[in-house]
């Protein structure tokens, strides 16, 4: 899968000269926390995000009258706001590519190019929306979390035992475990009984970390609020 799978296609953009107000009545209206800045060309020249006009705007201890503030913020403009050195990449960059990218740089967007044109936007929050996905976090089913030996054919006969149980996979994500060799898999599972799925893996010789029959949904969060704590 590549970023334009999942990317925010023709994003919205102001022009370098756009005032702390456009950005802001934008970043409000559409209910975006990120701003790409665009050249009258159409080619991308910085970035403007939520804490930008955050940090831009006088402090609150500020000595400066309602109608000197709203006139200095109307004189500014996204030129002396944006960040001008703006990490991108290709249309064509591999999802997990990206998110690899966010997460070295400490950033929470990709700005996307194509031919140095700007065509989209992909955010933190694409990312997990996939990551959801990969899980199968809104499937039903039993998920199973498993602790194996990273070797040849250890997938396929994790998947042969499942199958003996007339079960069917629904997602399944590998992840690094505490040692070099050790794989930590999560796998969603449908129709195979959960007892004998689980005596049928440690008869394969596949240690079950964790097993939790999903199949009435997912986890409902708490909410806390001033309620609650009373």
């Amino acid at each position: 899968m590549r970023v334009k799978d999942r990317m925010t296609p023709n994003p919205v953009t102001l022009t370098e000269d756009a005032s702390f107000q456009d950005a802001l009545h934008l970043m409000k209206e559409k209910k975006i926390r990120r701003l790409p800045v665009v050249a009258k060309d159409g080619h991308l020249v910085g970035i403007v995000v939520q804490k930008d006009l955050f940090s831009a705007s006088p402090s609150s201890a500020t000595s400066l009258s309602i109608f000197e503030v709203h006139y200095l913020l109307s004189k500014l403009k996204m030129k002396n706001v944006m960040t001008k050195q703006v990490v991108t990449v290709g249309d064509d960059c591999p999802l997990e590519e990206a998110a690899r990218i966010m997460v070295d740089y400490k950033i929470g967007c990709l700005p996307i190019l194509k031919e140095d044109k700007l065509v989209g936007i992909i955010t933190e929050t694409d990312i997990f929306k996939t990551f959801v996905e990969i899980l199968g976090g809104r499937e039903k089913g039993l998920r199973l979390t498993l602790d194996v030996t990273e070797k040849k054919g250890m997938l396929a006969a994790i998947a042969k035992e499942i199958t003996k149980q007339n079960g069917n996979i629904l997602s399944l994500a590998t992840f690094s475990g505490k040692n070099a060799t050790d794989r930590i898999i999560t796998i969603k599972v449908v129709d195979a009984p959960k007892e004998s799925l689980l005596k049928s893996l440690e008869t394969a010789c596949v240690k079950v970390l964790n097993a939790v029959d999903m199949t009435e949904g997912g986890y409902a969060p708490r909410i806390i609020d001033q309620k609650t704590r009373l």
